[in-house]
């Protein structure tokens, strides 16, 4: 044996150290066996997505198994939003470190999700998929859901087809819901647990509206309550109930009538298979309340209401539960000044009316107030007699006169001429005020049309009347003048009373025109009372200084001769002297002789014509002989001096006319009438400039 030892050759790099310790494999064989393990095992790194099994769980930790060495652990709380999670399902987990100071494999399910959620988010949109959220917490206006572990936004408008009233019932829930936006940029996700029940509720609204008919009673849930109106739920369905389909009578808002949640009978009125509308009716199960309206009721009757609407227009009144009338605004007063309703009227007020008419059948009523009381206009001329005064209040202004209330429903214009005897009034704020008192006259009554012409100025004494013995032509006043136009001025006389001067009777004596305020003494030749119009003159006075006191006459010149039956009449010029009293009553006794010379022809001829003809020929010539008085009259007329025109006419061709014995009757006039003519010529030409 010993021999055999001997003989045995030594293992070449023997590993003692291991033998000593009690391993019985050498290197190679470890390696093999480690990379024989090794290739039984998963090959994972850090941050990485991998899919995991689900080995056990209980309330704080679930155990993935994840092919490594080593299972991981994941934070329960990571999988709130699947409650159904349970042992053998594959869940997703991101591998935060293969190992920790423990040794313990770090997994992370939140992250696995983050990092893949925004492409499961839109091919959920692309795919209108149905996906899963567990709702976070309450924010405003909606609610916080996690979705694929991305913080998305929902709606409180899209929680539910119903109105939500207490957001936290939903909290801590998971619900499915469709993603229906997303904002990339600011990585914003909007879902919607609504859309997915009202897809359910669509075809059952087809279901339903397919087998309603016009006139079926339902019941339904009061939903939703708006200002315009009532929602009720038909089962699947919505129908509206508009304000004025609640009740027969008016109501404010429609929380007087129902309440939310209440269950109530419907008559359906109206729908559209397109647009899926209901429109449903509750006034309509009861009577109409004009069917059960007192018969006896007629025109003439007062009745008592409540007022319920006020308009512009007038204001509507309920007599009864759906019973109204309307009181138009000029049915609540006499008074035609009147704006709006609102002036006599408000909501709630309990008034009296009487019964203007009445349409049973239109369901119309028209009342009125005013009637209540007697027509103001009934006996006014006994009241208000014309030329009586009364004080009336000034209600409003026009550019033509002043509307004024003597009492209520009784009014009258006073017109911007009867306002003043002696100033010229634009406007009729100048002499007062609106709501101001004011004396009136009253002038004229139209009973029928209800119009009462008053006067202001008429309360005193026409001063016109006065000034016609102060104002006469040719005396001389003090004036200022006070405006000046393109035609002239306005000069402020005494006695409050204006008159009116040219601008070539503006001009003084050193030739310069006169200026505003400037204080000027003024000629008057012009005075007409009935036009009230005094026209004045600076230029003359000083011109009939110049002419050492001769009056009116001033114009100085030549009168070319004339041809009177082919004979000229040679016209000298003398020196003018002022017109006297005897030259005008020696004009006027030519006039007066004419006259009767020419009647005398008249009634010859007359004699004669009826003498020898026919009666339709003296019918004809008594329209001759008409026409000829005209015109003799006409020729006569031009004789007449009038003021400026006699002062005018020479004392030349006076004496010379009036020593000429004339040849024929006809010869006088004619000369008289060419000089009158002439002289009323320079006249109409002084009053045109």
């Amino acid at each position: 044996m010993t021999e055999n030892l001997k003989n045995v050759a030594p293992l070449e790099e023997f590993d003692w150290n291991a033998y000593a310790e009690g391993e019985i494999y050498n290197k190679e064989s470890r390696e093999k066996l480690t990379e024989n393990y090794d290739n039984t095992l998963s090959k994972i790194t850090d941050n990485e997505v991998v899919t995991g099994i689900v080995t056990s769980m209980n309330k704080r930790e679930v155990v993935v198994n994840i092919g490594y060495k080593s299972d991981g652990v994941v934070s329960m709380n990571e999988f709130r939003y699947n409650p159904d999670l349970k042992i053998g399902d594959e869940v997703e987990v991101y591998i935060e470190s293969q190992e920790d100071k423990k040794g313990q494999l770090i997994l992370s399910h939140k992250k696995a999700r983050a990092s893949r959620s925004w492409e499961r988010v839109n091919a959920a949109l692309e795919n209108n998929e149905v996906i899963k959220g567990y709702i976070k917490c309450r924010t405003k206006g909606g609610m916080i859901v996690d979705v694929f572990g991305i913080e998305a936004f929902l709606p409180g408008s899209q929680i539910d087809v119903k109105p939500i009233r207490d957001y936290d019932l939903f909290v801590d829930k998971t619900m499915e819901f469709k993603v229906v936006k997303i904002n990339p940029e600011y990585k914003n996700v909007v879902v919607s647990h609504k859309a997915l029940i009202e897809e359910e509720l669509e075809q059952q609204k087809k279901e339903i509206i397919s087998k309603l008919e016009k006139g079926q009673v339902l019941e339904g849930v009061v939903k939703n309550i708006t200002s315009y109106g009532v929602f009720v739920d038909l089962g699947g369905v919505d129908g509206l109930i508009h304000i004025t389909d609640l009740s027969w009578g008016r109501i404010q808002h429609p929380d007087e009538v129902v309440k939310l949640d209440d269950k109530i009978n419907v008559v359906i009125l109206d729908f559209d298979d397109e647009k899926k509308r209901i429109a449903l009716g509750l006034k309509q199960l009861t009577p109409h309340p004009w069917d059960a309206l007192d018969e006896n009721l007629k025109v003439g009757d007062i009745v008592k209401g409540k007022v319920v609407v006020v308009a512009d227009y007038g204001a509507f009144v309920e007599i009864a539960p759906g019973v109204e009338g309307l009181i138009h605004v000029s049915e609540m007063s006499w008074t035609q000044h009147l704006h709006s309703a609102q002036d006599f009227m408000k909501v709630n007020d309990e008034v009296d009316a009487v019964i203007l008419s009445l349409d049973r059948e239109e369901r119309k009523m028209s009342l009125g107030v005013k009637q209540l009381k007697p027509d103001p206009w009934e006996n006014i001329e006994i009241k208000y007699p014309v030329g009586s005064s009364h004080t009336a209040i000034v209600r409003n202004f026009t550019n033509f006169g002043a509307f004024v209330e003597i009492e209520e429903g009784v009014e009258g214009l006073i017109h911007i001429s009867d306002l003043s005897w002696t100033k010229k009034i634009k406007h009729p704020s100048e002499v007062t005020e609106i709501g101001a008192p004011i004396e009136v006259q009253v002038l004229d009554i139209d009973k029928e049309n209800r119009r009462l012409s008053l006067g202001h100025k008429q309360l005193e004494e026409n001063p016109w009347d006065v000034f016609e013995t102060i104002f006469t032509p040719g005396s001389v006043h003090e004036g200022t003048v006070i405006e000046l136009t393109d035609k002239g001025a306005v000069i402020s006389l005494t006695y409050g009373v204006e008159g009116f001067a040219t601008s070539k009777h503006l001009i003084k004596e050193d030739n310069s025109q006169a200026q505003i305020d400037e204080k000027l003494d003024f000629k008057v030749i012009e005075f007409n009372k009935d036009a009230k119009r005094i026209i004045v003159s600076h230029s003359r006075v000083w011109e009939d200084k110049q002419d050492g006191g001769s009056g009116d006459s001033r114009r100085k010149g030549k009168r070319s001769g004339r041809k009177e039956e082919g004979h000229d009449i040679p016209l000298t010029t003398a020196p003018l002297e002022k017109t006297t009293l005897g030259d005008i009553e020696e004009l006027a006794t030519l006039k007066e002789k004419l006259d009767n010379q020419k009647a005398k022809a008249v009634a010859k001829k007359e004699q004669k014509k009826e003498a020898a003809k026919p009666e339709k020929e003296v019918e004809e010539a008594k329209e001759v002989e008409t026409k000829e008085a005209a015109e003799t009259v006409e020729a006569v007329d031009a004789v007449e001096p009038v003021t400026e025109v006699a002062a005018e006419v020479t004392t030349e061709v006076a004496v010379e006319d009036s020593n000429k014995e004339p040849e024929t009757v006809a010869d006088a006039p004619a000369d008289a009438k060419t000089i009158a003519e002439e002289g009323k010529e320079e006249e109409e030409k002084e009053s045109k400039e």
